[in-house]
């Protein structure tokens, strides 16, 4: 009898485990691709061969053939990974209901677990010229898409009066700017969790974004009065 169970997904090597069937053929390629995207993001793609991949996994380096054809792919396979939730956020916002600020801070929040997923340094830290021109064109193709969709909602909100900005090209460049500098400092594991990470950028681009009520103090400075109010108590 085969063995149906599910491949653990904390450990991708896992997927090659007991005797599996064809149909699991999905499953042991995002286990290669999730793998590559760990090695890339600790040794960087230049110094991960696909030895390395292979030694990861457990299994022998032309298995890692039968699921992409050559290590410029495999980079190329951890870019749609990593950007393929924030695309699929976008497509939701399309279509939800609500203000543009209130399906913006969904595609944010998003935006950021994606980045400190472990494809965000192949989705912002990875060199373009590390593809060649077909591949490196989709991948700005894809990019750019998504810098659309982020400046179609930020003008939602202007024309519903939900977000106070004036130019959405700039306000979705510093947004897409600090979300991908998530890529640079966030390691898993450490003090943060993805989510955590995500629900913090949402609340302070959201106070950046929404138009101040009159008389109201500025939210920013506010919950920082709050939280050193905390540590005082605490002390």
């Amino acid at each position: 009898m085969a063995d149906s169970t599910p491949a653990n997904t904390a450990d991708p090597a896992a997927a090659w485990r007991g005797r599996r069937r064809r149909q699991d053929h999905g499953t042991k390629r995002d286990a290669v691709i999730r793998t590559a995207a760990k090695a890339f993001d600790e040794r960087g793609y230049h110094n991960t061969s696909l030895d390395d991949i292979a030694a990861a996994l457990g299994v022998t380096k032309p298995t890692i053939y039968y699921y992409v054809a050559n290590k410029e792919q495999l980079l190329f396979e951890c870019f749609l990974a990593g950007l393929e939730p924030i695309r699929a956020a976008l497509r939701r916002a399309e279509q939800a209901p609500g203000s543009g600020r209130d399906r913006l801070r969904e595609v944010i929040h998003d935006y950021a677990v994606a980045i400190a997923s472990e494809y965000g340094w192949c989705m912002v830290r990875a060199e373009h010229q590390d593809l060649g021109a077909e591949l490196g064109a989709q991948v700005r193709a894809l990019k750019s898409e998504i810098d659309r969709g982020i400046r179609r909602l930020l003008q939602h909100g202007i024309n519903d009066s939900s977000i106070a900005v004036t130019d959405p090209k700039l306000a979705a460049f510093a947004i897409a700017g600090a979300l991908n500098w998530i890529a640079h400092w966030y390691r898993a594991g450490r003090t943060l969790t993805q989510d955590e990470v995500a629900d913090a950028f949402v609340q302070f681009l959201e106070h950046g974004l929404a138009p101040r009520q009159p008389g109201a103090g500025n939210p920013v400075r506010a919950s920082v009065r709050v939280r050193r109010t905390r540590v005082v108590a605490k002390a």
